[in-house]
């Protein structure tokens, strides 16, 4: 092969973000295989994210009800926020209950944007960035593995039951669809799993991948905006503390713990594109004739 060939085939494979492979797959351990970018298999992905979430619910509706030790918690939470002159929880909730429209449009974005976005974060990873897939999903999934330590460890109500009365239970004042702890609804969910605020970790998660990833100005803002939006949702609909969500967001950084410790470097570093199997078999030194 000419020199020029073996220049213009480096130039390529690094616009395409493909790693330079210097060597086959033969002779590595089965750990280094594992750590490597692949491409993501649709129906293993669908399957496992299937079974993930089906036993994030399972685990974390069977962590005990401590209504008792959730109820004190929740005082304490609430009195900490106060020494901090953080605790305008109940002055958003009161204000948003107060128009209508608004409220019940939080109580849909509270019960369905969760799962939406994150899934359609997970589709575009998939079909855009399939190098970076495993890595960001790995950042997800221990997120969510880790805040089930925090349900079990730290039962915690959400203001709305707290005793006393002062927040409002937006969905139902409102007679609306947003709370799987609320109405008819309420025994198919663990009530008192609030602390840490998986709505946070997960708007987050899509937030950060958004904005590094996208290549559209005004999509990279919507990504920052998306987290913001449902800390207000959150505290505005009375189902989580601001303290909750900080609880989210050390998880989060966790999972991103996980994800660098085992790829050696952050997900959205990683290449965007993986080569085939065929390629990736190939030993191939750039520069060489």
């Amino acid at each position: 092969m000419p020199m020029g060939d073996a220049t213009v085939r480096t130039r390529e494979r690094l616009e395409d973000g493909v790693p330079h492979p210097v060597a086959g797959t033969t002779g590595r351990s089965p750990l280094s295989r594992l750590r490597t970018p692949r491409r993501p298999r649709l129906w293993f992905e669908i399957l496992l994210i299937a079974l993930s979430y089906w036993t994030y619910s399972l685990v974390r509706n069977a962590v005990p009800e401590q209504r008792t030790a959730a109820l004190r918690n929740a005082d304490w939470i609430w009195r900490v926020e106060q020494q901090l002159g953080i605790a305008v929880e109940e002055s958003v909730n009161h204000a948003v209950n107060s128009v209508t429209w608004l409220v019940v449009g939080m109580n849909y974005y509270y019960a369905t944007l969760h799962f939406v976005v994150t899934l359609g974060v997970l589709v575009w990873l998939f079909r855009s960035h399939p190098g970076r897939y495993a890595a960001t999903r790995l950042v997800l999934f221990a997120t969510t593995g880790v805040a089930l330590v925090g349900y079990y460890l730290y039962p915690l109500a959400p203001p709305r039951l707290m005793d006393g009365g002062h927040f409002i239970d937006t969905v139902m004042v409102h007679q609306t669809w947003g709370s799987m702890a609320s109405g008819d609804l309420k025994n198919m969910s663990n009530q008192y799993a609030a602390m840490p605020s998986m709505h946070i970790g997960w708007s987050v998660w899509c937030g950060l991948t958004i904005f590094a990833l996208a290549s559209v100005p005004w999509v990279r803002v919507l990504g920052l905006v998306y987290p913001a939006l449902t800390l207000v949702v959150i505290v505005a609909t009375a189902n989580h503390f601001w303290l909750d969500a900080v609880g989210g967001v050390l998880c989060l950084a966790f999972g991103f713990g996980v994800a660098a410790a085992w790829y050696g470097r952050l997900p959205y570093a990683l290449p965007r594109l993986v080569p085939d199997a065929a390629r990736r078999r190939r030993v191939w030194l750039p520069g060489r004739a």
